[in-house]
């Protein structure tokens, strides 16, 4: 199993952050959008493991020979988002020009008086969601975030946003209590925002073509959705330049229903369902992209699970009874 983006350096110092986020609140996006340029510099000269990740992602969705310019873009969208994250999180809304999608769907599932889990990924903004507190303020979004993983950037989310830092869910304890904390949320009709797209050493995983090759993607995700019997609604927010970002919402599904003797058949139809998704969007905004690790690498099968014989025979068939879908 990859592991390599857990063992890469969080980038970005303590300092640093806290430089942006005192140039970002004091003199405004303007001046702080200047410091992109040195940024963008430094990953380019200093962090060549994630370059190079970059040219190779960049030569799939792009279907052409990458250029130089085409890396700097990528860790200039990057670093874009990453300060953007200091006025999405401090509630500065009226800065941005967000065009949102899908919205109806998700207030469809809210409404029904029970919680719903939002699937999103390493692709774009995940802080645009803050839109729905302006949509939806008497609902409480919940995020699952793994604190030891990205400590300088959880130290930012507690300065800025305090309520939402109480609220976040660590993703590093274990399993069970992460379950009892999500389940708890649901009930009470929270939203539950989880990022669905890597691998952690410790997860079971399934395998799906994205870009062209294979690609593991977890399978606890999908489990905790089964057993909670929530609507699953995929997010993605795609940053545009500038201050434009689209938030999409999509329903996945109603609730899940993932059967214990066909289990890795089903969960294989959810992900390579989701796995499409995600190329859709990676497709549609290429430098989104925010995975600086291989992720095509799957050197070890250790956490695979396995389908049995003749478990794509019938995917129409099994999409129909691993998840009840929106028409």
């Amino acid at each position: 199993m990859n592991s390599a983006w857990k063992q890469r350096p969080e980038g970005g110092t303590r300092f640093g952050l806290r430089l942006i986020r005192t140039i970002a609140c004091h003199g405004g996006r303007p001046l702080a959008r200047a410091l992109l340029v040195p940024i963008t510099a430094y990953f380019m000269l200093v962090r060549g493991p994630e370059r190079r990740a970059s040219r190779a992602y960049l030569g799939r969705v792009l279907d052409r020979p990458v250029r130089w310019l085409d890396v700097a873009r990528h860790f200039h969208t990057f670093a874009s988002v990453i300060l953007d994250r200091v006025f999405l999180l401090s509630g500065r809304m009226e800065q941005f020009h967000v065009q949102v999608s899908g919205l109806e769907q998700l207030h469809a599932q809210m409404d029904k008086g029970r919680g719903v889990l939002i699937f999103g990924s390493h692709l774009g903004s995940f802080d645009a969601l803050r839109v729905l507190a302006q949509e939806r303020p008497d609902v409480q979004v919940r995020v699952v975030l793994d604190k030891a993983q990205a400590p300088a950037l959880t130290e930012l989310l507690g300065a800025l946003n305090p309520q939402l830092a109480e609220r976040i869910i660590d993703a590093g304890m274990d399993s069970t209590s992460i379950v009892m904390a999500i389940k708890q949320a649901t009930d009470a009709g929270h939203l539950v925002a989880l990022l669905v797209d890597r691998t952690r050493p410790e997860d079971p995983f399934l395998p799906a073509q994205f870009l062209g090759a294979q690609a593991q993607f977890p399978t606890s995700p999908w489990l905790i959705a089964a057993v909670l019997k929530v609507p699953v609604v995929l997010a993605f927010g795609l940053y545009h330049g500038g201050a434009r970002y689209t938030l999409a919402f999509e329903t996945y599904s109603e609730g899940l229903e993932v059967s214990r003797r066909n289990r890795a058949a089903c969960l294989g139809v959810l992900i390579r369902g989701y796995a499409e998704r995600l190329e859709h969007y990676a497709r549609h905004a290429p430098y989104n992209w925010f995975n600086f690790y291989d992720f095509w690498n799957a050197k070890h099968d250790q956490g695979k699970l396995h389908l049995e014989p003749g478990a794509d025979a019938d995917a129409a068939v099994q999409r129909r009874t691993a998840v009840r879908r929106i028409a």
